[in-house]
């Protein structure tokens, strides 16, 4: 990696640098964990079988793809907004920008709701199920916001220690696995079977399917790039940040892959939204389920949390771009916080939580980032042409290459991607672009466009 000049950081910001390099590794780490692992695994493995690890394998690889792009672009552009901010540098179109704006915090909003449901499903019914889940995701969603106003040092040092927590989680899975295979236990044979019926075209879209749902266990580095400027030394503390965050949760990922399906059957797996919590009651090691569930809900509100962050952060950003209003981007004067952005991303994440279940949730996240990442991989190599005065990471060209491919292939039909979640995406797009429309006559009757 090059070295890079203290004057790439940048020190013009309104908000307070907190997070040093463990820190933002950490938080990376957390970001991507969570609901994806701990509530979608199942639904994977529904649809593809016992050859659960695959999609898990191919997942990581179209993540290390598009975190290379990710680490160059904020390591060159050290700001808020991420994805939009690079987009408009790259293509100059305000309105592909906006779009790929309010698809970031979109996805953002719909990951967060779906841990708010995995959070009011079965892993809170290993303690009660006496309130009505949605009713528990609303309350759920209110206490992110809440903890988001106090401050990113706070929000930081929380998502830390619900890191270590969901962490903890998955390496008793591991142990679990490790004492499965020294005792015998489990069916090998489970491994390398595959649920789709046929073969060729069946079973390249099962995979590609199961591929496009699981990718949703690795999104959340992505959203990490929105904190450049809360970051000490953004530049060289990022790129380093986002391969190793990526690197450690796949490979836990296709570890905990490989124990729940050796231990447990697929279509066990498919029924529950706690697939995770079966492979604990499954193993030889004498493991209180209870107390996995409570690591399982330590574990999606470190997702919300994150998310929630992440959005509220967005909106700031596009707000000092002049994508959305200049009222998003006010921030409490003692907390230096986005406290406008965050009520307006909270009552976003209730509506989708009061509308949406967890795979659909899940699913749409993926889509909808898989999208914005194939134009991020564009983007940086359309972006090669803009020097800069300060030294950064710079990523072999195949690799952004590869990455907009992969992106493009999952997230097309071939992925065999249910109606329903197109459908969600076209709605949330239909409603973004009437945002923008409604900005722009604002602007125009300002006489600011």
């Amino acid at each position: 990696m090059d070295s890079a000049s203290s004057s790439g950081s940048g020190n013009d910001t309104p908000l307070r640098r907190v997070i040093g390099p463990r820190l933002l590794v950490l938080f990376v780490i957390g970001d991507i964990l969570g609901t994806g692992i701990y509530a979608t695994t199942g639904k994977v493995a529904g649809k593809v079988g016992g050859a659960l690890w695959l999609p898990f394998v191919i997942g990581f690889v179209v993540a290390i793809l598009t975190a290379a792009s990710y680490a160059e672009l904020v390591g060159k552009y050290p700001k808020a907004a991420g994805a939009a901010l690079y987009t408009q540098k790259a293509f100059k179109v305000p309105f592909l920008t906006f779009i790929i704006a309010f698809m970031v915090m979109c996805s953002g909003l719909s990951s967060a709701s779906a841990a708010a449901r995995a959070f009011s499903g079965d892993y809170l019914a290993e303690f009660t199920d006496f309130f009505p889940p949605t009713l528990v995701a609303i309350l759920f969603i209110l206490s992110l916001a809440a903890l988001s106003l106090r401050g990113v040092s706070e929000s930081v040092k929380t998502n830390v220690v619900l890191t270590l927590v969901e962490l903890t989680g998955l390496l008793v899975i591991l142990a679990i696995g490790i004492w499965a295979v020294l005792t015998g236990d489990g069916e090998p044979g489970r491994l390398g079977e595959f649920h789709a019926e046929g073969s060729g075209y069946a079973l390249v879209t099962s995979v590609l399917g199961a591929t496009a749902l699981g990718f949703f266990a690795f999104v959340g580095f992505e959203d990490s790039v929105n904190m450049a400027e809360e970051t000490r030394d953004p530049v060289r503390t990022f790129p380093r940040a986002i391969f190793v965050g990526v690197a450690v949760t796949g490979t836990v990922y296709v570890l905990v892959a490989l124990v729940s399906s050796l231990l447990v059957d697929y279509r066990v797996l498919e029924h529950s939204s706690g697939p995770l919590l079966e492979v604990v009651k499954a193993g030889g090691l004498d493991f209180p389920p209870k107390l996995f569930a409570l690591i399982a809900l330590f574990a999606v509100t470190n997702s919300a949390l994150i998310n929630i962050m992440m959005a509220s952060r967005l909106c700031y950003g596009m707000a000092n771009e002049r994508i959305l209003p200049a009222a998003l981007g006010r921030v409490l004067p003692r907390r230096r916080t986005p406290v406008v952005g965050i009520v307006f991303v909270s009552v976003l994440a209730i509506g989708l939580v009061s509308t949406g279940e967890i795979a659909g949730l899940g699913d749409t996240t993926a889509f909808l980032l898989l999208c914005v990442f194939a134009v991020v991989n564009i983007a940086v190599l359309v972006l090669r042409r803009d020097r800069v005065e300060h030294q950064h990471f710079r990523t072999p060209t195949a690799l952004p290459v590869l990455g907009a491919i992969t992106a493009l292939i999952l997230a097309s039909p071939l992925s065999d991607r249910p109606a329903d979640v197109y459908i969600r995406a076209g709605v949330l797009l239909a409603i973004g672009i009437g945002l923008w429309a409604v900005n722009k006559t604002v602007m125009k009757l300002r006489g600011e466009a």
